[in-house]
């Protein structure tokens, strides 16, 4: 191996991607499961530079001969050159941090911080918010040791002022959890989030509907493996890449959850998007009804509405957590807000809005069984389909194809790209 990564769990690591789009050389990732593992790689220098993720940050030390005083004084090393078999060891996670505040407009100066989490990352940030003046700063953990706040403790610090979050919590495959209500800081004015898969933990979407500014990890991921990749190459690749390639992850990973009325057109405009973009596409009420092995109408006789909600929220956890993946919600999906959560941790939502008077009855849909239903049913939802979309395509007319290459450049312009880039 020349150049790669090397951590105990990389199934969805993005680091490839990354350094491959941004210097062009082969980027392997080495996954090693245990410590041992670890230090016979280190031992035998089999490579030309790679990158340490966890639980490797600090283990990567005694093995390298240099240390930059930057990486010395955090205690952390993700970035390690093998030059003539004496390995120089780099922290790139701290230039990829300040990148992502100065990106969000995060000023530390004065300031009162929390971070939550005490590994090598949580370092990495408290040197970042040190030289940047921050006033205080806070560590959180699970179990208050060494000198950390409790989450609980955590959550009572009023004056906290900026919260990040450098601990695994909502990172996959857990997503969902979360220690701290954002809302519950009534100073805080910034949140940002080290994890990038999701691309929006709980942290980051409680930030939202709290309406505090934010952001997630994925910038600091590819500025990192930017100033990582100058390190590996001796260029000075510009900093101009780092945006588009956030863009181009951002598009080609994303769901793309359609949600609107049933008989709107989303399983139809679905298909020809999944086609067109050349992605997976999913039915979660065919995937309700594969996991139940019964029908729609046959679990609502059964269970009843909030049998098949319940049904619904578990399909929508299941499938919110993959990536890259054309999903066709129910027309309910938007009734429990932890649907919508769900959805929008790896995902962009489109409201396919069509007109209540094109809409059909009946079918396999137990809800819509007369127009004064549907007209009913249409008047209770659209503020939630409106509340929960990111983007609306009208479908008022035939054929669908059209909503579909509405959908289409709709998805290019949030996205920032090109229609080649996609």
């Amino acid at each position: 191996m020349e150049y790669g990564l090397i951590g105990a769990k990389l199934g969805h690591s993005y680091s490839k991607a990354i350094h491959e789009a941004l210097c062009g050389y082969r980027y392997e990732l080495c996954s090693l499961p245990t410590e041992q593992q670890a230090r016979e790689f280190l031992q035998k220098k089999a490579f030309k530079a790679i990158n340490v993720t966890i639980p490797y940050k600090q283990l990567v030390i005694p093995y390298c001969a240099w240390l930059e005083p930057r990486a010395k004084a955090i205690g952390a090393v993700n970035t390690v050159v093998n030059r003539d078999g004496i390995l120089h060891g780099y922290n790139t996670d701290y230039d990829g941090f300040l990148y992502l505040a100065n990106q969000h407009g995060v000023d530390f100066k004065g300031k009162s911080v929390l971070i939550l989490g005490t590994g090598g990352t949580s370092r990495t940030v408290h040197a970042v918010a040190k030289d940047q003046g921050a006033a205080e700063i806070l560590f959180a953990s699970r179990t208050g040791r060494d000198g950390a706040l409790t989450y609980e403790q955590a959550q009572a610090q009023s004056q906290v002022q900026i919260l990040i979050n450098t601990s695994p919590a909502g990172m996959y495959p857990n997503a969902g959890e979360c220690h701290i209500q954002p809302a519950g800081l009534p100073r805080l004015e910034a949140v940002l989030d080290v994890v990038y898969n999701p691309f929006n933990t709980e942290l980051i979407l409680r930030a939202e509907e709290a309406g505090i500014p934010c952001a997630s990890g994925l910038e600091m991921l590819v500025a990192q493996a930017l100033y990582a990749a100058r390190q590996f190459t001796g260029r000075r690749i510009p900093s101009s890449k780092i945006q588009p390639i956030v863009r181009r992850i951002r598009a080609q990973r994303l769901n793309v959850c359609l949600v609107g009325m049933p008989s709107c057109g989303k399983t139809t405009i679905g298909r020809q998007l999944a086609k067109a973009l050349g992605r997976p596409f999913v039915d979660l009420d065919a995937e309700i009804e594969k996991a139940a092995g019964k029908t729609i109408p046959q679990i609502f006789e059964e269970r009843g509405e909030d049998g098949f909600r319940a049904l619904e929220t578990e399909t929508a956890a299941r499938f919110g957590m993959g990536s890259g993946q054309i999903i066709s919600c129910g027309g309910g999906v938007v009734k429990r807000p932890e649907n919508v959560r769900a959805l929008h941790q790896n995902g962009v939502i489109v409201f396919i809005d069509r007109p209540v008077e094109l809409l059909k009855v009946g079918g396999n849909r137990p809800l819509s069984t007369s127009v004064e239903g549907l007209k009913q049913m249409e008047t209770e939802r659209r503020p939630l389909y409106e509340a929960a979309a990111d983007l609306c395509v009208k479908n008022s007319g035939e054929p669908f194809s059209r909503a579909t290459k509405a959908a289409q450049e709709a998805l290019y312009e949030a996205f920032g790209i090109e229609r080649a880039e996609s």
